[in-house]
């Protein structure tokens, strides 16, 4: 049985899926910002993970 408590590495490391609650859980830890300002990011950025570390400001 999964733990449901674990960080779930997403299938594509290259682009963000905010449909699914766990890859937004560790893209949030990733970035190191909120859900809310992931999804700003997303929705003016698209979801390819090199435009948000840009638009994020993002070394």
């Amino acid at each position: 049985m999964p733990d449901d408590m674990e960080i779930r590495v997403p299938q594509d490391d290259e682009r963000i899926d905010i449909t699914d609650l766990k890859e937004v859980d560790y893209w949030t830890k990733w970035f190191g910002v909120s859900e809310a300002r992931l999804r700003m990011a997303v929705a003016s950025a698209g979801t390819i993970k090199d435009d948000l570390r840009t638009y994020l400001g993002l070394p």
